[in-house]
């Protein structure tokens, strides 16, 4: 199954510990990417003028998602560059990636040329963000 749990970036209330929203970046994680990486708080313009309070999140599986850190709505899912091949794209309104299967793990197939491998896109480094010019 998706194993739910893993791969998957979270809100609690600080106040009562109770869980505010969760995203899974990748349903059964078959490459284990783990998505360990460090997630970047900003506040952002939307297309609207209106400002959001956002997460954003680089991750080893080689997307880039973008949440609404007070809802945990999807705002962007990108591939990190062309050479992100286990998906085709993550669609905006499930929040699921679309799995590329020539890319997969499975025992019947032997998939080649990866991207990324196992070791990830986006490690452990940190990301940084600057308000000024709202770039990171």
């Amino acid at each position: 199954g998706d194993n739910k749990w893993t791969m998957t970036m979270m809100a609690r209330d600080a106040d009562t510990g109770m869980l505010k929203w969760g995203y899974q970046k990748t349903p059964h994680d078959e490459w284990d990417y783990d998505g360990v990486n460090v997630m970047t708080l900003s506040e952002q313009r939307d297309e609207d003028g209106k400002l959001r309070k956002l997460v954003t999140h680089p991750d080893r599986n080689g997307i880039v998602y973008t949440l609404d850190r007070t809802d945990g709505s999807l705002v962007s899912a990108d591939k990190t560059d062309d050479t992100v091949n286990v998906w085709t794209h993550v669609d905006l309104k499930t929040g699921i990636p679309d799995r590329n299967p020539e890319y997969g793990t499975r025992m019947d197939h032997k998939a080649t040329d990866v991207c990324p491998s196992a070791m990830g896109y986006h490690d452990q480094a940190h990301d940084s963000y600057d308000p000024d010019r709202p770039l990171f």
